[in-house]
């Protein structure tokens, strides 16, 4: 039968998230409530699709419009995400979704059209792929901690053991606030805008039972937290940072330690270190864990003229505003940087 392509309605989100869930290229980023989530903490507007035949769903696709004066006119799947694209049964339905994905793009004025993490038998004409940006970093785990902590190469391993000595200790949590405030200070130490404070909740709100934060403390100090999301049988921590008194204490090593000590317990078995950017210092310390490196390979549709956009830190003509971000007041950055962060994505 034909395959229509029929925009996300509240009533089609159960459906849409069990195809995410069976799809075997399904992601947590490909879950409906992004739509909502990327909708409010930032004010981008979804245009979230999905195909269908016979009444069943067979294919899905998250897509948000992102228009900001500094940063441009993209449309995205998926962004502030590792993964997007479009998830279908069918070649038709892929199709299908991508062309009219295409045409929404030309609609809108966007400048490009990306789809993050395309599979490496995705290609095509008219499409502009990239496999050096990111990296994204997976491993498995088993239930019995010694045989995971051995796991881990010798010189983290003997970080890890350096915030055991230290006595550190972890919590696992909702709540918000001291997260916020490492990681407020974590990004803005790397020159990075801010995210605001509501995206966060709405993130703990959207997905109740699949997130949650660990939080590390020397005494009574909060010193290192990292958010979590659960998917499947993976776990993967998300957003995380330490202050300078966790890099005294090697607390970041034993934060994502205990990360995964605590999701073994609870049955899950896939490490799931997300993305970093080829030549940073996040990208080396995964490497450092022992996880290898499996590049992101992220296509671009563009339109006539367009190059692919390039918001990275690495890009040399952010050097300066970097220098100048990091030594903001905490205050001021936290004031500004939402206003900016909504165009990176």
């Amino acid at each position: 039968m034909t395959v229509t392509i029929r925009p996300l309605e509240s009533a089609h989100a159960p459906a849409w998230d069990r195809f995410v869930l069976v799809h075997p290229r399904g992601t947590f980023f490909h879950r409906v409530a992004w739509a909502t989530v990327l909708e409010q903490a930032f004010g981008h507007r979804h245009h979230f699709m999905f195909a269908e035949r016979d009444g069943a769903i067979t294919g899905v696709l998250p897509l948000l419009h992102m228009h900001t004066l500094l940063f441009g006119n993209l449309l995205a799947s998926t962004p502030f995400c590792v993964q997007g694209g479009p998830l279908a049964v069918d070649a038709e339905s892929e199709a299908a979704l991508t062309t009219r994905a295409i045409n929404l793009m030309t609609a809108l004025g966007a400048r490009a059209l990306e789809f993050r993490a395309a599979p490496k038998d995705d290609a095509g004409d008219g499409w502009t792929v990239r496999d050096d940006l990111y990296a994204g970093f997976r491993k498995p785990f088993t239930t019995d901690d010694e045989a995971n902590l051995q796991a881990i190469p010798r010189k983290q391993r003997a970080m890890v053991r350096k915030g055991i000595q230290y006595g550190l200790t972890s919590t696992q949590s909702r709540s918000v606030d001291p997260f916020f405030r490492i990681y407020a200070e974590s990004v803005r130490n790397l020159g990075t805008p801010m995210f605001p404070k509501r995206y966060f909740r709405l993130l703990l709100d959207a997905f109740p039972d699949d997130t949650d934060i660990t939080t590390v403390y020397d005494g009574a100090i909060p010193i290192a937290a990292v958010l979590n999301f659960y998917f499947r049988d993976e776990v993967l921590p998300y957003y995380g940072g330490g202050t300078s008194q966790a890099r005294q204490r090697a607390a970041n090593d034993f934060m994502y330690w205990q990360v995964m000590r605590q999701a073994a317990r609870r049955g899950y078995r896939l490490f799931d270190f997300g993305r970093s950017k080829v030549g940073t210092g996040a990208y080396d310390f995964k490497r450092n864990w022992g996880f290898t490196p499996e590049p992101l390979r992220y296509r671009f549709h563009l339109a006539p003229g367009a190059a692919v956009p390039d918001h990275n830190p690495l890009n040399p003509k952010y050097r300066l505003f970097i220098a100048a971000w990091r030594h903001l007041p905490l205050p001021v950055a936290n004031l500004i940087g939402p206003h900016l962060v909504r165009g990176l994505g």
